[in-house]
């Protein structure tokens, strides 16, 4: 059995399956930006509180299991992480300092679902995404 986080009045274990993209699926997350992502959203997610426990960076997608306080909404926590990291990025690599109507990296929505008692599998599919990816791109390619 895990153990429960607590707030003043609650007892909870609320985490969360989630899953968002680049917009138009493009290949941009390599390298030095993936590095640089793992660390951001590590540290805006405990900006709202919440923990990422557990994540991988794909080159077209982000996965992540994430502990979100019963206090916050999924979608204020997911909104808050893409609108400041999406900011972020804009500054660092692409030259942009203000201004930044119209630019967007991520793509508009994401994917979230809930993780009870399957957390161990949640956990396994993301550590082991990558590898699946890449066995299914070589069955392709015959």
């Amino acid at each position: 059995m895990t153990s429960l986080e607590s707030l003043n009045h609650t007892k909870w274990e609320c985490k969360y399956h989630i899953v968002w993209i680049p917009k138009y699926r493009k290949k941009s997350l390599y390298k030095e930006l993936r590095q640089y992502l793992g660390a951001m959203l590590k540290d805006l997610a405990s900006q709202k509180e919440c923990k990422i426990v557990e994540g991988h960076l794909m080159s077209d997608h982000v996965h992540l299991l994430m502990s979100i306080l019963p206090k916050y909404s999924v979608s204020q926590v997911v909104g808050f992480i893409k609108g400041k990291s999406a900011i972020s990025i804009a500054r660092t690599y692409m030259g942009r300092r203000k201004n930044f109507t119209g630019q967007s990296f991520w793509a508009r929505g994401y994917f979230v679902s809930t993780v009870g008692r399957d957390e161990a599998t949640v956990r396994n599919y993301i550590r082991h995404q990558e590898e699946e990816d890449k066995r299914i791109d070589q069955l392709d390619l015959f």
